[in-house]
């Protein structure tokens, strides 16, 4: 959302001005405002995509890769993903921040999600938590909503569950799978979630999920038709080392200026470049 179109503050980090909220979700969709989300994983960069206006952070079990290190999402746990929500949580003053429940803290049922969620909130300050699955995770999200906390869906292509997808499958083609999809988006609106993430699904179907919905759609290489725009802030940066899925758009080359800085470093030590006398303290 542009700071002109904001119903609610600026692109700015000033105190003084309103959170967003998940109400301005719905407000943006209603007044055709789209909406911006960023994944963060740290104060430092939760703090300068705040300052920029980015409407809300997720702090992704995407972690497992940017920041762990795993091959997959799959082992990310939430003791792990607690620390990264809270220190997300501190750099903001503005922006809506989801925690991302991960893989085995919700799959056996309401009460499980709801503790997963709980944990979240008390331990971390965020605003709102996301959970992958449509009709399978409907009776999840109902619970977590009904205790007050609002949920953020996830359908399409959900990471967690690649195995059983059968890897980095585009998700929604055909009548069958579109079919599937606008049964997923149904359910978990009816079940109370905010909003939904569509992720890898072809730009038609998203279209017609985001016009039958109620609730906003964020899109994750689902097209322009969707509410909103999310990305793996490391993808977008540059940062990401090695294959960039289609759908990102890279903003700056970030990885590519650390290493040529960290040569730099090296060279400048290694020749006694550095430190020179401005680098030093007098007695």
């Amino acid at each position: 959302m542009t700071d002109e179109a904001r119903p609610y503050g600026g692109g700015t980090s000033d105190p003084s001005l309103k959170r967003v909220r998940t109400r301005h979700f719905q407000r943006a969709k209603q007044q055709g405002i789209k909406i911006t989300g960023l994944t963060s994983y740290d104060f430092l960069t939760a703090s300068i995509f705040d300052e920029a206006g980015v409407d809300f952070l997720l702090v992704g079990d995407s972690a497992g890769n940017t920041v762990f290190g795993y091959d997959t999402t799959i082992p990310v746990t939430l003791d792990e993903l607690i620390p990264l929500t809270a220190a997300v949580v501190r750099g903001v003053n503005r922006a809506l921040v989801v925690a991302d429940m991960p893989f085995g803290s919700y799959e056996n049922g309401p009460d499980e999600a709801l503790h997963t969620a709980i944990r979240f909130m008390k331990e971390t300050g965020a605003h709102a938590v996301k959970l992958e699955g449509g009709v399978r995770s409907a009776k999840q999200i109902k619970r977590v909503v009904r205790a007050g906390i609002p949920v953020m869906a996830h359908i399409g292509f959900t990471p967690q569950s690649e195995h059983g997808l059968g890897g980095h499958i585009i998700q929604g083609r055909g009548e069958e799978g579109a079919e599937q999809l606008l049964d997923d988006a149904r359910a978990v609106e009816a079940a109370g979630a905010f909003a939904v993430v569509l992720e890898m699904v072809p730009s038609e179907i998203a279209g017609r999920v985001t016009a039958e919905l109620s609730i906003p759609t964020i899109s994750v290489g689902a097209g322009p038709s969707c509410d909103g725009q999310l990305l793996v802030w490391s993808d977008w940066a540059g940062l990401s080392r090695g294959r960039i899925p289609r759908f990102v758009k890279q903003y700056a080359q970030i990885g590519e200026t650390l290493l040529a800085a960290a040569k730099e470093f090296c060279a400048d030590v290694e020749s006694g470049g550095y430190p020179l006398a401005e680098h030093e303290y007098a007695e």
